[in-house]
């Protein structure tokens, strides 16, 4: 039989590698005080698609139910998690979760992630937090070349706030910024009647790269306390990374973001060697107004099988073969435990297949089981 387009069948170090990632990870988030989540699979598509959150159903996996309502397959934690949390009206602040989510405009259908929700928490510290356990993520699995991406939702909305733009041509600018279409924000702007605003966010869709930007926007936004104060708030995050030893940070001024609860700080983790996404997150306390709740929440995930690609094949270990019969089994499985560091398979017969570091045979001598090498 064959799969439907996106899906795939997966074998041998791939899938060790990704059950590893997610080990190291939930024995982070259990010293790191987390408590763990699990969300339904299938979910109504109105969680996901109401204006709050913004996803489009036609990305969804979705179909009707018996009553006529839409469900989908769970395309986006962070909304799902919201949803539960208002429900369980606990005071734990600090969820981990682990699982896959499904959306059709990605490649593959499935993502497996793994990630954190940090709520009710004061800014700077649950940031940190954040970033503070994608590090030592990272670092456990062997990935030690990486960058850390800040961003800020509310540069943006800021410079933008004036324009008298309809809901729909806000959305088209956001995403010529988040292209990176500078023609196209230059039109968008201009035709509404600021040309000088338009020059700016061109201009702003450069602010890419090394910290050294933030000391040009400083003097550049000195008359503007809003710009002023994000900036001074991620010069506080990247102060915080650099004693803790991380040293590559960028920035980029013109991010905005990609769906509509994000409203503050954004920050992402690429490879240093290719440039792979390791990790997304920010903030996004408008989330929880659909609820009616004011709630601080603040998140990141990992893309696990990006994760499980770096960490490369994994150690090698000595894989032995103990050559047993009926009568033998029970000796050979008791012989298995002085072997831990190994891979021991017990078989009637070798195959010539399969690579054998070692190959023990048992035998009875002097009225007992020894094993000994063939």
């Amino acid at each position: 039989m064959f799969l439907p387009s996106g899906s795939q069948d997966e074998f041998g170090n791939v899938v060790s590698n990704r059950n590893m990632v997610c080990e190291v990870f939930r024995d982070i988030i259990a010293n790191r005080g987390f408590v763990e989540i699990s969300t339904p699979l299938v979910e109504y598509a109105s969680t996901f698609t109401n204006r709050y959150v913004g996803m489009e159903l036609q990305n969804l996996l979705k179909w009707f139910n018996r009553n006529g309502e839409i469900e989908v397959l769970r395309p986006d934690w962070t909304s799902a998690i919201a949803r539960a949390l208002v429900r369980l009206k606990s005071k734990q602040k600090k969820w981990a979760y682990q699982g896959s989510v499904f959306r059709e405009d990605q490649p593959g259908i499935e993502k497996r992630q793994i990630g954190i929700e940090i709520i009710q928490t004061p800014e700077i510290l649950g940031e940190s937090e954040c970033l503070f356990l994608a590090k030592e993520l990272l670092e456990k699995l062997n990935i030690n070349e990486y960058a850390v991406e800040l961003g800020h939702t509310d540069i943006f909305e800021e410079l933008t706030k004036s324009l008298k733009l309809p809901a729909a041509e806000k959305q088209r600018l956001r995403v010529a910024m988040h292209n990176k279409r500078k023609d196209e924000v230059f039109a968008i702007v201009t035709q509404y009647g600021d040309e000088n605003l338009a020059t700016e966010l061109v201009f702003l869709i450069g602010a890419y790269g090394s910290i050294d930007i933030l000391k040009e926007y400083e003097h550049r936004w000195a008359e503007n306390a809003k710009l002023s104060a994000i900036l001074q708030h991620l010069n506080r995050i990247i102060t915080i990374l650099k004693e803790v030893n991380i040293h590559e940070i960028m920035v980029d001024l013109g991010r905005v973001k990609n769906l509509p609860y994000y409203s503050g700080i954004m920050f992402r983790g690429y490879s240093s060697d290719n440039g792979d996404l390791c990790f997304s997150g920010g903030r996004y306390d408008k989330l929880y107004d659909q609820f009616e709740t004011n709630m601080s929440a603040i998140g990141l995930a990992f893309d696990v099988d990006i994760l499980a690609n770096k960490m490369g094949i994994a150690s090698k270990r000595e894989r032995i073969g103990i050559v047993a019969t009926d009568d033998t089994l029970a000796f050979a499985e008791r012989y298995r435990s002085k072997c831990k560091e190994s891979i021991v398979e017990i078989v009637y017969e070798v195959d010539p297949s399969v690579p054998y570091d070692k190959v023990l045979l048992v035998k009875k001598m002097n009225g007992n089981f020894e094993v000994v090498e063939a």
